[in-house]
């Protein structure tokens, strides 16, 4: 696989490093101190993977839309006016965006959407997220994605961090916490609580290389594809 990667932090380097161990080659690389250089890039790779910052993103979407390369994006914090426009390039190039690649966060998020519905009308639902000291969104990417599965029609009212907020909690509400601390890579707990019992789902990372296998395993799958949005959902259980 060739491949250009947008983000020289910690993902990137260490993205860099396994795909070169398994024989990958890097045609470009791009940060924001050279994103510039982007635009002046021809068609050199079967694949751009993106985990860099949001305010990368109009340089990544023009390269997209002039080369059609494909283009696997693991980048958080993105508005929804962006998310839209990474849909929208779909339209040029098979493109992929998930706020993680990991296989047990994709099975998780399937399971909520399976059984959030069934425990909604009886139990209270918190979301909580840890994460290391130097990460620059809060609530996570992940908690984001979670919270959709676990609400697809957004009937519930998020509650973030429950700080002011007045009286008893609300049948309607769902409260998503964010913790920061050391050197954590992710950890995405949902919590049911019921009339006397309690169901919990939790999943561990216990480092970023987690991210990197799924994110250079979609990179290699992608290529080829016909154009299109895609998410894990949609390649891992053809849903």
């Amino acid at each position: 696989m060739r491949y250009v990667l947008i983000g020289r932090g910690r993902m990137g380097q260490l993205i860099q490093e396994t795909a070169k161990a398994a024989g990958d080659e890097l045609q470009a690389s791009f940060d924001e101190f050279n994103m510039d250089q982007l635009g002046r890039l021809g068609k050199v790779a079967d694949v751009v993977i993106d985990f860099s910052r949001p305010e990368a993103l109009p340089e990544i979407a023009s390269y997209v839309q002039r080369t059609g390369t494909a283009l696997v994006s693991g980048t958080t914090g993105f508005s929804a006016p962006q998310l839209a426009q990474i849909e929208s390039l779909g339209a040029h190039a098979p493109v992929l965006w998930s706020a993680n690649y990991s296989l047990g966060v994709a099975v998780l998020s399937r399971a909520l959407k399976e059984i959030s519905g069934v425990l909604k009308p009886d139990f209270d639902i918190e979301l909580t997220e840890t994460h290391h000291n130097q990460k620059a969104d809060a609530p996570s990417g992940t908690a984001k994605l979670l919270l959709e599965s676990i609400d697809p029609n957004h009937e519930l009212t998020a509650v973030y961090g429950r700080v002011g907020v007045p009286g008893k909690r609300r049948k309607n509400e769902v409260g998503v916490h964010a913790l920061r601390g050391g050197t954590v890579a992710g950890t995405h707990t949902v919590h049911f609580f019921g009339p006397d019992e309690e169901l919990e789902f939790t999943h561990r990372a216990s480092s970023r290389q987690i991210f990197v296998n799924g994110a250079l395993h979609m990179a290699r799958l992608l290529p080829g594809k016909p154009n299109g949005f895609y998410n894990l959902q949609k390649i891992l259980f053809n849903s």
